[in-house]
């Protein structure tokens, strides 16, 4: 995927993890897991923002790891609401698939630039 439709594409996402944070209402599973999505989903496209401006590569695959875990971690609070049916499912289903998406799409180019890193290296 080209650099720029990877940042559309994280941008959109924290924009519709936004957006339904904002749906979620006021029960007590909302105000438990609004903050910890809306830092979780924007915290993707924030720090694979970040990564683009890395000054070497070795900070490069390590911002990397952080937009990693901040997909993965989007994907657990979506996952808890979509279990517990906890908003409009077909959009927590739909923001859910593309957190595990990024999440492979990110893993497979830090995979690739620590590749890069190692030879480098040696």
């Amino acid at each position: 995927m080209i650099g720029q439709q990877l940042r559309d594409r994280s941008r959109r996402f924290a924009l519709d993890v936004i957006d339904l944070c904002l749906s979620l209402g006021q029960s007590d599973l909302a105000r438990l897991i609004r903050p910890q999505l809306l830092r979780a989903g924007t915290g993707v496209a924030s720090n694979h923002r970040a990564a683009s401006h890395s000054r070497t590569r070795r900070e490069f695959v390590s911002k990397f790891s952080v937009v990693i875990e901040e997909a993965d971690e989007s994907e657990w609070w979506l996952d808890v609401l979509e279990t517990k049916r906890s908003g409009p499912v077909p959009d927590i289903k739909r923001l859910r698939q593309e957190a595990i998406e990024l999440r492979a799409i990110f893993s497979a180019s830090r995979k690739t630039a620590a590749r890069k890193l190692r030879r480098r290296v040696t």
